[in-house]
This record gives structure tokens, C-alpha cells and sequence, in this order.
């Protein structure tokens, strides 16, 4: 049973521009512990509603978070926004955006030593995510030269250096390799293990029953067209249509219950020739 809600969004609304929706009539529910998916094509606004999560814009509407308001006029509390940015760790799909120290061992410590430790503690934290990560030897690189994989494990590791209790991940397997994608889905599995609520956005219909608890689907548009476990939502052709996660020669097969998703394509008899 979850014990608390981490997130209550009411008629959540953001334009980056005028007259240029990017979500529309937001209503979301989000409990401690939770493993939520935001499922939807690109562009339909699973970004942008991380970033309203993560206390990064602040839209129309109510957004509460651990039972605060998180408006733009708060977040100027540096108190607030400190204790907040301890609770939500976001990781950009981008790893680049959010990587800037001349080490990734600097990189790491960052977070800690913002939060008042000690060099010495902040150091025995970051050396032990290194381990923990499988990235020790990178210690001493500098982020900006390593692979994409490696980055995304540093970018995850500064995160964690905080401890913080919901982790927000935007396309975290994207342009990643078997391997690293693996890495990290387990990675995120024993995070939700530990208790932390996992809210992760994508557009890859396989990898969501290993994410997901809660799948919540977004449309082209920008608001959100149904809220289901995984098994309930990838069953449902019409919807995954409808978001455009699937086009008309396209159905989805669940095997083995929420254990593996497999897409099939449906050829014409002219297509089949």
C-alpha cells in the first residue's frame, strides 16, 4: 500500500508560447513508491510535465508536491527549493544539459557538498555510487568525453548523491546500447525496490511493464488520455492508436502477463507480396 501522495496536479495547464499548448487540463495523482510511466508520441508534452514535476516551470493550475504548493514565488525561498531539489531528482535525456564539472568525481560530489557535507562524507558518498554505478575507473574523466552511456551513469549517480525520495527520468533508454539499456532498467528496479517513486517518460511500448505500476497515456493533444496498469493499457489497441504509439498494421501481444511486450506488424495480402 502506498502511504502518502507525492503529487497532486488540478487543471494543470502550460503554454511555452501563446497560443501554443504544450499541456492541457492536467489532472494527476501520484503516490509515494509509485512506478508511473508517462506514455505517449513525441511532442505530446511528457517533458514538459516532468519539468512541472520537477519544479523546473510552473504552469496554470495547482501543482502540490509532499503537500506544498510548488509555485514560482515559493521556489525563490531558497529553504524551500533547497528541501524540494533534496526530495526530486530529475535526469535530462540529454545527459549533457546537466553535466558540468571538470571530473566525474567533482560531478558527483556536487550534490552533497551543496548540501552541507563535509568534503571528506561527500567524497565517501560519490566513491561509493561510483562503485555501485560500475564507473570507478571515470573518477578522474572528464564527463563531456565519455560515451553516451557512461554519461547517462553519471548523470544518474549526481542525482542519487542527493538521496532523493522521487526520481523523474525523461527517455532514460534512449540512444542507449543493449547493454547499458539493460543496466539501467535494472537499475531503476532496484530503486523502486528501495522505495523511491519512479515517474519515467517514454515513447518505447517494450520496456514499459518493466517500468511501470501505473501507466498514464498522452496524446498529440497534450493532455492525458487514460491512467491503467501496463497490462490494461498495452491491451488496448484503440487507445495506443489514438496516441499514436501504434499506426492501423500494428497490434501489441502481451506474454507472460506484464513480463514481456512484443509489437507485431499486420501485412496487406499486396504488402505480403
Amino acid at each position: 500500500m502506498f502511504e502518502s501522495m507525492v503529487f497532486d496536479l488540478r487543471d494543470v495547464h502550460y503554454n511555452y508560447r501563446p497560443g501554443e499548448a504544450s499541456l492541457v487540463n492536467i489532472n494527476l495523482q501520484i503516490m509515494a513508491g509509485e512506478r508511473v510511466v508517462l506514455l505517449g508520441p513525441n511532442g505530446c508534452g511528457k517533458s514538459t510535465l516532468q519539468k512541472v514535476l520537477a519544479g523546473l516551470i510552473f504552469p496554470q493550475g495547482e501543482v502540490r508536491a509532499f503537500g506544498s504548493a510548488i509555485t514560482a514565488h515559493g521556489m525563490r525561498d531558497k529553504d524551500f527549493a533547497a528541501a524540494f531539489r533534496r526530495k526530486v531528482g530529475f535526469v535530462f535525456q540529454n545527459a549533457d544539459v546537466q553535466i558540468f564539472c571538470a571530473s566525474v568525481l567533482d560531478e558527483i560530489m556536487f550534490g552533497p557538498l551543496s548540501m552541507g557535507m563535509s568534503v571528506a562524507e561527500a567524497r565517501d558518498r560519490a566513491e561509493d555510487l561510483l562503485e555501485h554505478v560500475g564507473i570507478t575507473a571515470l573518477a578522474d574523466r572528464l564527463p563531456h568525453h565519455l560515451s553516451g552511456g557512461e554519461k547517462k551513469k553519471v548523470a544518474i549517480a549526481a542525482v542519487l548523491a542527493v538521496n532523493p525520495a522521487v526520481l523523474i527520468l525523461d527517455e532514460p533508454t534512449n540512444g542507449l546500447d543493449p547493454r547499458t539499456q539493460r543496466w539501467m532498467l535494472d537499475t531503476l528496479a532496484e530503486l523502486s525496490a528501495a522505495g523511491k517513486t519512479i515517474i519515467t517518460a517514454t515513447h518505447q511500448l517494450d520496456i514499459v511493464p518493466e517500468l511501470a505500476g501505473k501507466v498514464v497515456v498522452m496524446g498529440e493533444s497534450h493532455t492525458i488520455l487514460a491512467e491503467g496498469g501496463p497490462t490494461k493499457v498495452l491491451g488496448d489497441r484503440e487507445l495506443l492508436l489514438a496516441a499514436n504509439l501504434i499506426d492501423e498494421r500494428y497490434h501489441v501481444h502481451i506474454h507472460g502477463g506484464d513480463g514481456h511486450v512484443h509489437i507485431h506488424q499486420h501485412l496487406s495480402e499486396g504488402e505480403r507480396k
